[in-house]
């Protein structure tokens, strides 16, 4: 009597759990090599998995760059609410988002560097779904703003989305030199000179200081931002350190 031949036991992982393991692989190979010199062949050897595989899951490479950047924008919104919620004052909370980008940009430059010049640049990103990541990333600094005009604690004609733009503009400039891994950048206390100048321009009380003292205030903080940077001050009056928690 013939024996049946034995059927080789295949250990089939699911879906989520495949497509878990190639965005991790996938991660680590754009991030060591760029994007232009990351292989799929590369990643699936890292996956564990065939090449085909990943074809199964993601139509390209640039596709499979979108999801990895996704998903890190997801894991920074959610590991910022957990802590965000108990931050209290216009101050602290402006702080708050300021640092926290700063330190994705330090604890991820490669991440960041792919999302400045291969991600934002491409024509279709407007109607992605990673810009309306970064949206919703970026729009919480407008809503501390909105908050802080409804509470008597920000000037009523401040603009929550000039806020929003002078904000992150400041810190892709004062990081670039960092991302093309030409010079360096303090995280405290960027977020400290970046945080002084914005609320000193912003605070309502401002409005009935006499021009001279606003000027002065905002001149200080410039200043201090400029020397963080290794920039030639454009003032020499020392500005006062700033406490990490300042407003309850």
């Amino acid at each position: 009597m013939a024996r049946s031949p034995l059927k080789r036991q295949v250990n089939r992982l699911p879906p989520e759990r495949r497509i878990s393991d190639i965005m991790a692989a996938a991660k680590d190979v754009f991030t060591e090599n760029g994007y232009s010199d990351a292989l799929i062949s590369d990643i699936a050897v890292r996956a564990g998995v065939v090449e085909g595989s990943i074809y199964r899951f993601f139509a390209n490479k640039r596709e499979l760059l979108v999801k990895v950047v996704e998903h890190w924008f997801e894991e920074l919104l959610r590991e910022d609410a957990e802590q965000f919620g108990a931050v209290r004052g216009v101050w602290n909370q402006i702080r708050f988002l300021i640092y926290h980008h700063l330190m994705s940009i330090r604890s991820d430059p490669a991440l960041s560097r792919l999302m400045f010049q291969e991600i934002r640049p491409s024509p279709d990103y407007r109607t992605s779904r990673l810009f309306e990541l970064n949206r919703a990333y970026t729009h919480r600094l407008v809503d501390v703003v909105k908050a802080g005009i409804a509470s008597g604690e920000l000037r009523p004609d401040a603009s929550p989305s000039l806020v929003r733009d002078m904000v992150f503009g400041c810190i892709e400039h004062r990081t670039w030199a960092f991302l093309r891994q030409e010079g360096e950048f303090d995280p405290v206390e960027t977020a400290d000179a970046i945080t002084n100048l914005i609320y000193s321009g912003l605070a309502a009380e401002q409005a009935a200081s006499p021009a001279g003292a606003v000027i002065a205030r905002l001149e200080a903080a410039t200043a201090r931002l400029e020397t963080i940077a290794g920039l030639p001050a454009a003032i020499e009056a020392p500005t006062p350190a700033a406490p990490r928690l300042r407003r309850p």
